[in-house]
């Protein structure tokens, strides 16, 4: 009897031990975009070790495009990413790498890449500046918005203190969805990053308040994750759920689909030695990953267009809805007589009718 339950356990360590490898790792399809984001943690983390890993993983997800953050070794990156036979890079030249696009080759179409608010007005919020990926997926145009926002705080926004970690994400926000209702405000965007903080806080603390409080017009792919169990979330360390995909209006429709997968990809369970063996060689967080397929242009979007010739302006609040007087470089809700509202930032040193 012990010869065959010492032969069952042995069998039983094998068949977990085989089960347990990356070469079961798989995600992308020919008939959708698959998107992720994914902070890597200092790549690479441990050497050549990292680099053998991220590698493979990249290919046997086989998505069509990676939003990645925290390339320490830019020239270790570019040469890994070389040496994928059916994938390409897009990183800013700088001092600092930190972010960048890895994309399929054969079905992402180039059309632009370029950084926002880059000058040093814009560090203490934004202390990387987004990396903006403008391609075309299966004939559809899409802009991609990879962010990493500041880390840390105590979970209180002191909107009287620039430095607090909180108050500098919600500014980073506030200036995220400010560029995108300025150029884009047609166009289908996705961003996504590790923004370092989680979209489930109630209203008075919550740093994504200036994309929450518009819902007709941005939606997070990935709320479902937030407002599930633990095990589901994207810094197991924690643990908690920080990193992000939000769709622009134009998606929502299709995200809203049946066919939409968004889920946090447990990389360590397809390793033999678990978490330890992924936090140790590849990083401390999951990458975040959205299936969607994009309607053709047009189709299910969302307009809104609203005369303000003959209405009376009668309040103005910040973004927590408090009321409160004109200040310039901020954004600022509206209040109309026919009871619309209308967001803007606020650069002149007046107030405009």
């Amino acid at each position: 009897m012990s010869r065959i339950l010492l032969s069952v356990f042995f069998f039983s360590v094998f068949v977990g031990a085989e089960a347990q490898t990356l070469d079961d790792l798989s995600f992308g399809t020919p008939d959708a975009l698959e998107i992720a984001t994914w902070n890597i943690e200092w790549f690479p983390k441990n050497g050549q070790t990292t680099v053998n890993y991220v590698s493979e993983i990249i290919e046997n997800l086989d998505l069509d495009v990676y939003a990645i953050q925290e390339i320490d070794d830019t020239t270790v990156f570019k040469s890994m990413v070389e040496g994928l036979e059916n994938y390409d890079y897009i990183m800013m030249n700088g001092w600092f790498g930190g972010l960048v696009f890895v994309y399929n080759i054969d079905r992402i179409e180039v059309l632009d890449a370029f950084e926002i608010y880059t000058s040093s007005q814009y560090w203490n919020p934004l202390p990387r500046s987004p990396l903006v990926f403008k391609f075309k997926h299966l004939g559809e145009i899409i802009y991609a918005i990879n962010n990493h926002y500041k880390c840390c705080g105590d979970g209180s926004i002191d909107l009287d203190n620039s430095n607090d970690e909180e108050n500098r994400r919600l500014e980073a926000n506030i200036l995220i969805e400010d560029y995108i209702s300025q150029f884009h405000s047609n166009d289908r965007v996705i961003l996504l990053g590790d923004l370092n903080d989680v979209i489930t806080e109630p209203a008075f603390s919550n740093v994504f308040t200036p994309f929450l409080n518009e819902p007709e017009h941005y939606m997070f792919a990935d709320m479902n994750l937030a407002l599930g169990s633990s095990a589901g979330w994207s810094y197991p360390s924690w643990p908690s759920h920080i990193d992000h995909i939000l769709v622009t209006n134009e998606l929502v429709n299709d995200l809203l689909q049946p066919e939409t997968v968004v889920e946090s990809i447990d990389i360590a369970s397809h390793l033999t030695g678990g978490w330890s063996m992924y936090d140790s060689n590849i990083s401390d967080h999951r990458p975040v990953v959205m299936r969607i397929v994009p309607s053709h242009a047009g189709e299910g979007e969302v307009e809104t267009a609203t005369n303000y010739t003959n209405v009376e302006l009668i309040g103005i609040s910040d973004v927590l809805g408090r009321k409160c007087e004109y200040q310039p470089s901020q954004l600022l809700l509206y209040r109309y007589s026919d009871g619309t509202v209308v967001k803007r930032f606020s650069s002149s040193a007046r107030q405009p009718e």
